[in-house]
């Protein structure tokens, strides 16, 4: 895949809720889970939350050595 395919995506992110990063690039929700996980035997997702309302930025390449951040190792 081109390095466009594996741009970050920017979201909102609210405190305290609870979200489901995807780990397998399986799902259709990206960069969240929706479960497709299960059906090609791949690791859960990664459940995460935030301590403030922010926006961030997603990693979609899976290759982020700061899950589920981005860190820019789309672009190696």
């Amino acid at each position: 895949m081109s390095e466009k395919s594996y741009s970050p995506i920017a979201v909102d992110l609210e405190k305290d809720r609870k979200y489901a990063w995807c780990t397998c690039s399986h799902s259709s929700n990206q960069p969240f889970c929706d479960g497709s996980h299960r059906a090609h035997n791949k690791p859960p997702s990664l459940g995460f939350s935030v301590e403030e309302d922010k926006k961030a930025y997603l990693c979609t390449c899976k290759k982020t050595g700061n899950p589920p951040y981005c860190d820019g190792s789309h672009k190696n």
